[in-house]
């Protein structure tokens, strides 16, 4: 067994987290002596344990005299700091651990190298930089949030087999079942998701979680003149929802669970939006349409991954789907349909606050 392997279990266990820590980062952690885990754990929920506390506590108590004699993994550089919990290295070192072993450093700026920094003083070797460069990693969404100063962003589309995503004022199914299934599943790992006024008057979505477990994301809407009628979907539910205009125009129309963010719909409107979701410690955004709204994300830069669901279908005209350009991260079967996962080699960060 090498340190990607056992990283890999760490990746995994850290996915566990999604849709329950953020604003904290997804961590997994394994201890491992001779070849053998012997304690797992992951952060489970925000402002509880961390993945390395969960970790040692897991370790059974026949096996206990082996903690320092054995490698700790962890997804994510250990914290250093006392924030709602204690620093982790600071449980690290009372364990008399002799080597840890880490992907990417916590770009968080009371982290960043500092925890790092604190093992080594202290004698512990530390091996940093395993499966760093790996799609998909547990720590993306935390880690482009600060260093970006905005959410991890996903474009999500589907289009048919001659690349068109729809047809104009008509609403068109592509996905089959396990397409949708997946489709739910990011709906209860992210934060957030956002479609324009077409979307939201064509479709009536309600961009709730209904068939994964986990819970549903924030929803926001791009309704400049507030064309969105109260009885759709969108603004008929207790899940929370943003409708971004540019006046409320009066409306009387409220609930708990409702925000009208009036913005201005000019050149900036997805920087002012961006940072008024930075602010609120969104970390994550998938934004599902339309073609319209997809490619404004794209021209600004906005974007850090594509997830393009191909269907057989073959809609002969209709709206072309957008292109992202980018590095194939994966490409799978759903059955009938074809999901490819494209990666932005030059996302933009967030410069207009």
């Amino acid at each position: 067994m090498t340190h990607e392997n056992f990283m890999h279990r760490c990746f995994d266990l850290a996915r566990l987290g999604a849709g329950h820590v953020s604003p904290n980062p997804m961590v997994g952690s394994v201890l491992v002596h001779e070849g053998r885990i012997i304690g797992e754990g992951w952060h489970k929920e925000y402002g509880k344990a961390h993945a390395e506390v969960n970790c040692i506590a897991a370790v059974r108590e026949e096996d206990r005299h082996l903690i320092e004699k054995s490698t700790l993994y962890v997804s994510l550089e250990p914290c250093c700091f006392h924030g709602k919990t204690p620093p982790c290295t600071n449980l690290i070192l009372r364990s008399n651990i002799k080597e840890v072993v880490i992907s990417c450093l916590d770009e968080t700026p009371a982290v960043r190298g500092k925890g790092v920094e604190i093992l080594r003083k202290a004698g512990i070797e530390v091996i940093e930089g395993v499966l760093a460069d790996a799609p998909f990693k547990p720590s993306d969404f935390r880690n482009t949030y600060i260093t970006k100063q905005r959410p991890f962003i996903q474009l999500k589309f589907a289009q048919s087999a001659d690349g068109y995503m729809g047809v104009p004022g008509k609403q068109v199914w592509f996905s089959n079942h396990f397409s949708q299934l997946l489709a739910h599943k990011g709906r209860a790992e992210f934060d957030a998701i956002l479609v324009g006024t077409n979307t939201a008057l064509t479709d009536n979505p309600s961009l709730s979680n209904r068939f994964w477990p986990g819970k549903s994301p924030l929803r926001i809407v791009l309704d400049r003149e507030r064309q969105v009628l109260n009885d759709a979907h969108l603004l008929r539910s207790d899940q929370p929802t943003w409708v971004v205009c540019e006046k409320q125009l009066g409306s009387d129309f409220t609930t708990d669970s409702l925000r009208f963010l009036e913005l201005g719909f000019d050149e900036h409107l997805l920087e002012k939006l961006l940072a008024e979701l930075f602010h609120h410690r969104i970390t994550s955004l998938v934004v599902e349409g339309g073609a319209t709204t997809i490619r404004h994300f794209m021209e600004k830069g906005f974007w850090d991954e594509a997830a393009m669901i191909n269907n057989s279908l073959r809609l002969g005209s209709g709206i072309p789907a957008p292109t992202p350009t980018g590095d194939e991260l994966a490409s799978f079967a759903l059955e009938g349909d074809t999901l490819t996962v494209i990666r932005n080699q030059q996302p933009k960060p967030l410069n207009f606050v």
